[in-house]
């Protein structure tokens, strides 16, 4: 004779709840398209620009800080931990890694730096639900940051897409070799590479120009 016991309806009912409260924290793209973020001047630049700092694989997600020129303050890259697609969870990952990278500007009357993420993913350019855990996450992380909340692109095998935009490109993309940055003055720029604390298997390259 087997003995077992069959869940609660509290367990149920916890569980049902749980998974509510996980797609109240996404954006679908109307809604992100709605929001008013700003337009990037030249989006391919700043892609191709985080894909050779972070050379991004699947599941790495790169938050990067924009000044007012559209020039790459700071950023860093971290992998997604194996859990259930949550606007909060993201929101706590992203807001800590731009604390390790950069100060707050909640003193400032209005946001001056704008946050833009990368998300190397599988699939194609259609938005998913963890797309929209993302949108969620990047705009509260900015909010509490004192950020702009600038674009959200993806990066998969097919190009780079920045979802609500309809703007993309075949290159780079999760499968191409990053492209080396130059000697120029410009690239020169860049210079100093900083690590932040964190769970080892969480952060991976932290950039700051």
């Amino acid at each position: 004779m087997t003995f077992g016991f069959a869940p609660s309806a509290a367990s149920a009912v916890s569980a049902v709840g749980n998974s509510a409260s996980r797609l109240a924290r996404m954006l679908e793209p109307a809604e992100w398209a709605a929001a008013g973020v700003p337009l990037l001047r030249n989006p391919r630049e700043v892609v191709s620009g985080l894909h050779s700092r972070h050379r991004p694989t699947a599941t790495t997600a790169v938050v990067a800080v924009l000044d007012h020129e559209e020039r790459i303050t700071a950023s860093a890259s971290f992998t997604r931990r194996r859990v259930p697609a949550d606007g909060w969870e993201f929101r706590n990952a992203l807001l800590a890694h731009l604390r390790r990278v950069i100060p707050h500007d909640l003193r400032r009357r209005s946001p001056v730096r704008t946050a833009v993420l990368l998300y190397c993913r599988e699939g194609d350019e259609r938005w998913t639900e963890e797309d929209g855990a993302w949108m969620w996450g990047l705009r509260d992380a900015c909010t509490l940051h004192g950020l702009r909340c600038g674009a959200y692109i993806t990066l998969t095998g097919g190009g780079w897409q920045v979802l609500g935009e309809g703007r993309g490109g075949r290159s780079p993309s999760s499968v191409s070799r990053p492209v080396e940055l130059g000697d120029t003055a410009a690239d020169a720029e860049i210079g100093l590479l900083r690590t932040g604390g964190g769970a080892p298997e969480v952060l991976l390259r932290t950039a700051a120009r």
